[in-house]
């Protein structure tokens, strides 16, 4: 997952490859409450690792329910609606999928409880929800604003008789608290009427789908009247699997109607769900084929490829897919005229107000857009020159944050900055590494920043800090060279000329990363092993030979992948990247780097002195500016930085100053 304050995507190309998609929050969340309050102990398999999951983790071993846990499988020992620990204080993040339900079921269990979250949850309504419990002589309290949360919630003093109305043009998770909750109570028929239209149906299906699941067959009329039967309880089906998410499916559907071609490689297959989904975002597919995707199907696998182009122009009722329905908004992006999306009021009342959200981060997109109460109108660009790069601000909503990445693959070429990235968490934690794993683009267009400097100047340790802060990818090219000579010993080479060959066809078996500041060779962390005074001597040794320094540099430009690359070396800028976007070089002074190499060495327990260690700098600069091939020397476009006497942060900050000063929109 990427933490960056923001992540800058460059303009992409297309797209092809396989998906596979995590499991869905809606299903995940239902099943884990549903697991908590029956009977028996339920094994759950491929469930959603995400914010809102350990946000309901959590509560539910708060209230006192046994999880052993062992990756993507939960095995959960329901409570059989008897809470072990009737008195908590719940933080529920900003998941309605756990706020909701969890209100209903505690309120009707009943004890002393307080469940709050962060300060959006605080603005979601849940008064409509608050009502309906009320009806049933729950003792639920507001601690802020009236009709929303934090609230109290107390011992109930139920009343089983009369129908419970709720209403429906809000939010369907009302209604599925309810159908969750109550047959924890049900001595007697309990009857759920609905007021108004039912929004978000597919939902409720999701809903009474599981319920069956676990032994509860709800009655229905409709969809404005549901009947728990008398008698029922919530048991365990033993072992339980977690679909795949219909609604995170919706990106890489849009991707594969957008960024496929029509020869070579050409469509985009995910993994994890099918058209037979229980899920009502599936249906996604349906208004996508509108727009002029292909899709085939299987029972858990798509195949999305480009049909129409450019996509055609759709007036949709989108109540059935209310969370799909933003891809929607930016597809039309890439439509050929004007897209309306009706009856989506329920987006004003989710993470953010999601119509205000859309509406705003289109507009710095270049499209022209239209909102009102319950619908979005999108016109986009009129031309090529009339798109722009933005910005997008993603209001802590992980939807924004990701229907928004489809806007990279604009037609202008232009660069997309997505603020908070890591907003994702919510339901897709790995949902960048995914797109970037499909998507490609020409390598010129993957930005690089190049910091060269000579010995000791400390340009690797600000390599990396520059790495993190961008969510960039790392190269230490003079690990590359040390990385070779061992390698080459190890399979029994000699460092001569007599193994060039050898060792050039060896570098290209070489598998090498570079994360948090190890250096892996294959599985091995090699870091401590190529550090060492020999493997430096062996290191020269390698680079001495051509075939090797030829082969070595298609390794360093195979490290050039999405989203970018920092790269650290003596040539990076004058050689291996010479079309990189920002190139810096080191200035610190001999006597300044001695200081340094000399604390270091000292912290180490290592014998040194401070001339002896100038004086070896001195050399070694000499050596290096004097090579016939590569010397070392600042490419004529590169920005001098004098680290003598700043920190690594304050040094970090100001390339990153410069490498803001390149982009074609405003920082953040």
């Amino acid at each position: 997952m990427f933490s960056t304050a923001f992540l800058d995507l460059p303009p992409l190309a297309g797209a092809s490859g396989t998906v596979t998609l995590p499991g869905s929050k809606s299903i995940s969340n239902r099943v884990l409450l549903l697991a908590a309050l029956c009977e028996g102990t339920t094994t759950v398999h491929d469930l959603l690792d995400s914010d809102d999951t350990r946000v309901m983790l959590d509560a539910l071993r708060v209230l006192g329910c046994g999880i052993r846990q062992d990756g993507a499988t939960v095995h959960i020992d329901g409570l059989n609606g008897q809470l072990t620990n009737p008195q908590a204080k719940l933080f529920l993040g900003n998941a309605g999928t756990a706020m909701r339900p969890l209100t209903a079921a505690l309120a009707v269990l009943g004890g002393d409880f307080e469940l709050g979250g962060i300060a959006r949850m605080h603005e979601r309504p849940i008064g409509d929800l608050v009502d309906a419990l009320r009806q049933l002589g729950c003792a639920i309290d507001y601690l802020g604003n009236d009709g929303f949360p934090p609230l109290h919630i107390g011992t109930p003093a139920l009343q089983l008789d009369a129908p419970i109305q709720v209403r429906g043009d809000v939010s369907s998770q009302f209604l599925t608290a309810l159908l969750m909750a109550l047959p924890l109570v049900a001595t007697k028929d309990i009857v759920i009427e609905v007021v108004g239209e039912l929004i978000s149906r597919p939902y409720i299906e999701i809903t009474l789908n599981l319920l069956a699941r676990f032994g509860v067959t709800v009655q229905r009329d409709g969809w404005q009247r549901f009947t728990i039967p008398a008698g029922c309880r919530l048991r365990s089906p033993g072992d339980i699997h977690v679909e795949a998410d219909a609604s995170s499916a919706s990106y890489f559907i849009a991707l594969g109607a957008i960024a496929t071609r029509a020869s070579g490689q050409n469509s985009i297959r995910i993994l994890g769900v099918g058209a037979d989904s229980i899920q009502g975002d599936i249906r996604f597919m349906d208004a996508a084929q509108q727009m002029g995707a292909h899709i085939e199907s299987g029972p858990n696998w798509l195949q999305v490829s480009r049909g129409s182009w450019p996509l055609k122009a759709i007036d949709l009722d989108c109540n059935h897919i209310p969370d799909a329905a933003m891809t929607l908004a930016v597809m039309a992006l890439y439509a050929d005229g004007t897209t309306m999306l009706r009856n989506i009021a329920s987006w004003r009342v989710k993470e953010t107000d999601r119509i205000v959200a859309m509406a705003t981060e289109l507009r710095k997109l270049g499209a022209t857009v239209v909102e009102g109460a319950d619908f979005i109108q999108v016109t986009p660009p009129a031309s090529i020159q009339d798109w722009q790069a933005a910005s997008i601000h993603t209001y802590d909503d992980h939807r924004v944050a990701m229907c928004f990445s489809l806007a990279a693959f604009n037609p202008a070429g232009l660069p997309v900055r997505i603020e908070d990235p890591k907003c994702v968490a919510k339901t897709f934690p790995d949902y960048f590494e995914a797109l970037f794993s499909v998507s490609h683009t020409a390598q010129e267009s993957i930005p690089v920043i190049c910091v060269d400097g000579p010995t000791a100047s400390g340009k690797g340790t600000l390599a990396v800090v520059l790495a993190q802060k961008l969510g960039y990818h790392f190269l230490d090219s003079g690990s590359l060279y040390r990385i070779t000579a061992l390698a080459a010993l190890r399979a029994g080479l000699g460092l001569d000329a007599a193994s060039e060959g050898a060792i050039a066809k060896l570098v290209t078996q070489l598998q090498i990363r570079f994360i948090h500041g190890h250096v892996l060779l294959g599985a091995e962390d090699v870091s401590e092993t190529i550090r060492t005074e020999e493997a430096g001597m062996n290191a020269s040794k390698v680079s001495a030979l051509p075939q090797v320094r030829a082969a070595l540099i298609a390794l360093q430009h195979s490290f050039r992948q999405l989203p970018g690359l920092v790269a650290d070396g003596r040539d990076m800028g004058t050689v291996i990247f010479p079309d990189a976007r920002l190139k810096v070089f080191l200035t610190a002074s001999a006597e300044r780097r001695a200081e340094r190499r000399y604390k270091q060495l000292i912290s180490k327990g290592i014998s040194t002195t401070l001339p002896s260690l100038r004086a070896d700098l001195e050399a070694r600069d000499a050596r290096d500016s004097s090579r016939t091939v590569a010397p070392l020397k600042p490419a004529e476009d590169a920005q001098l930085l004098d680290n003598s006497d700043l920190t690594v942060e304050e040094s970090a900050n100001l390339v990153l100053d410069w490498w803001q000063g390149k982009q074609p929109f405003q920082t953040v």
